[in-house]
């Protein structure tokens, strides 16, 4: 493939932003038909179509949405470069975080709170599954992605993981059971609990713990999401395992009590990037940080 001609990529992402080719043509002030001819340039240079007719609109092939991260990504950073040259000071960098659907939202909340104090920087936060969201940062669609999961190995993927904290995983009480003791005993035997999934490595740790202590646990409910999970401790009066940070809030209220942790038992968050020359300039302070557990 020859070199790309970056007036074709900036006409392309013009169209692909306005949707409609009459529109940008008239905001860039030249003809329709000369935009297209650029536009036939680029997918000639490229080798496959960027965009695909449906009736009278213009949509993004597979291949089209890709560019199109990738030249959002181009461009912004030439915006912010001019504004520099220009003014002294970038325009607000925006840094875009995948995080794993079924996290904490406590530890998120947490993660991003540097963030949210500031008033010169603009973040969005995309939850998918781990699988998407590798491929999303494979892809350049977000700078950083969260999860609690290991990854998988993939040579030809430069992934760079950091663990950012580590959390007990917990026994968590309702009020009408908070009179249990602090240790396990036979007093736990004839309890009901919920307790992650099969998905979710907690629950590896709970029957590891179960069967050291040869407890056959009523389990009336599972969940692999934390948000549920949280829901099911406050509302269904059976104890609940899961990281304390997924019931902060209730914990300090005494809505709900944190009866003991599981031995030798923890969840794991980890902070996943591509490795590139040029990080994200949000990156480095915040991955710094040591506030995600508070």
């Amino acid at each position: 493939m020859s070199r790309l001609n970056y007036h074709h990529l900036y006409y392309f992402w013009r169209v692909a932003k306005q949707g409609n080719l009459t529109a940008t043509a008239q905001q860039l002030a030249i003809s329709q038909s000369a935009l297209s001819a650029q536009i036939n340039q680029l997918e000639h240079t490229i080798g496959q179509p960027l965009f695909a007719r449906e009736g009278r609109s213009l949509v993004l092939t597979e291949l089209g949405r890709t560019v199109l991260n990738y030249a959002e990504d181009i461009f912004q950073r030439g915006e912010e470069l001019q504004q520099l040259l220009t003014e002294g000071a970038p325009t607000v960098p925006s840094l875009r975080i995948g995080v794993l659907s079924s996290m904490s939202r406590n530890f998120i909340d947490g993660f991003i709170q540097p963030l949210i104090r500031q008033n010169d920087v603009h973040f969005q936060l995309i939850a998918r599954p781990q699988s998407e969201l590798l491929e999303l940062l494979g892809q350049h669609q977000i700078d950083i992605m969260l999860t609690n999961r290991e990854l998988p190995s993939n040579d030809d993927i430069a992934w760079q993981s950091q663990l950012l904290a580590r959390q007990p995983v917990s026994v968590i009480a309702p009020p009408e059971l908070a009179h249990l003791p602090a240790a396990v005993d036979d007093a736990y035997r004839e309890q009901r609990w919920v307790v992650p999934s099969y998905a979710s490595p907690l629950r590896a740790a709970f029957e590891s713990f179960c069967t050291q202590h040869q407890l056959a646990p009523n389990i009336v409910a599972e969940a692999d999401d934390m948000a549920m999970l949280r829901l099911l401790a406050r509302d269904s009066g059976a104890l609940a395992v899961m990281p304390a940070v997924v019931v902060r809030d209730e914990l300090v209220t005494g809505l709900l009590s944190k009866r003991f942790d599981l031995p030798n038992s923890y969840e794991n968050f980890y902070a996943v990037t591509l490795a590139r020359k040029f990080p994200h300039p949000l990156l480095p302070a915040i991955l710094q940080a040591k506030h995600y557990l508070t």
